[in-house]
């Protein structure tokens, strides 16, 4: 039988460093899980901009958000929401949202060259909606580097066969330079999916005649892991992980490589 292994990225592949920044309190936060953050309320969404972040440094710091999306034609996408929202429902609030600016991004660009010099990997910027407010509530900005043992995971799994796939809330344009780092193919990685995308993604794979095996480590996994012949939670991220979670998955891991030893 063909076997797959569809890996989440950021927490799974990637060591993530993100700083959450509160719009309306100016407060910045870097130990907060943002899935988990929307999770506890029904009116936030994830909305991923599909922009290179170091862009955002060449623009006007006090230019709204909203104005630089149409100005660039800046396309975005749902990663996560605990309700279900459309494209059109959040495409109405940005461009209305009359508080978030360029700024609000590109602050936390000092706190995470602290982490991540070069920013070059994986890097990204979000917004938390509230849609009941019709405001961005938070901006997410985050980069992030490879868990030590990634290309040896992933090379000795193709050396059995296995084929590798990757499935991601983040931003396209980063999930293809990670699968080119990785040298699977370009068709193999699906970014800025949502959880039911993820599941979808499992789901096609089970309908070719693949055994799935998902690994991932956030509630925008659940769905998948559910779906999966196999699911596999990865902790090595070391951030407080969801019950919802834990209750949900097959195996729990604390380093990427121990996929390997996992018989499916």
């Amino acid at each position: 039988m063909k076997k797959a292994v569809v890996f989440d990225n950021s927490g799974t592949l990637i060591e993530r460093y993100r700083v959450i920044k509160n719009v309306v309190t100016g407060e910045f936060s870097t130990d907060v899980n943002s899935l988990d953050l929307i999770d506890s309320k029904d009116s936030l969404v994830l909305v991923v901009l599909q922009y290179n972040t170091n862009k955002f440094l060449d623009l006007n710091q006090d230019t709204l958000i909203c104005d630089v999306i149409r100005q660039f034609n800046i396309d975005f996408d749902i990663s996560f929401s605990k309700k279900q929202f459309s494209k059109a429902e959040v495409k109405e609030i940005i461009d209305k949202e009359t508080t978030a600016t360029v700024a609000d991004i590109t602050d936390a660009f000092d706190m995470l060259g602290e982490k991540i010099p070069q920013m070059e990997l994986c890097n990204g910027s979000a917004l938390i909606l509230d849609m009941d407010l019709g405001i961005v509530l938070y901006t997410i900005t985050s980069a992030g580097v490879f868990f030590p043992k990634v290309f040896e995971t992933v090379e000795t799994l193709k050396s059995r066969g296995i084929e590798i796939f990757i499935a991601s809330g983040d931003r396209k344009g980063a999930i293809n330079r990670l699968a080119s780092l990785l040298d699977v193919p370009e068709d193999n990685a699906y970014g800025t999916v949502s959880t039911k995308g993820k599941c979808e993604v499992v789901s096609i794979l089970k309908d070719a005649g693949y055994k799935v095996m998902m690994v991932g480590d956030g509630l925008n996994d659940i769905l998948a892991f559910k779906k999966a012949d196999v699911s596999v939670l990865t902790i090595e991220q070391k951030e407080e992980v969801s019950d919802k979670l834990m209750d949900k998955t097959d195996y729990i891991i604390e380093d990427i490589f121990e996929v390997v030893d996992i018989d499916f």
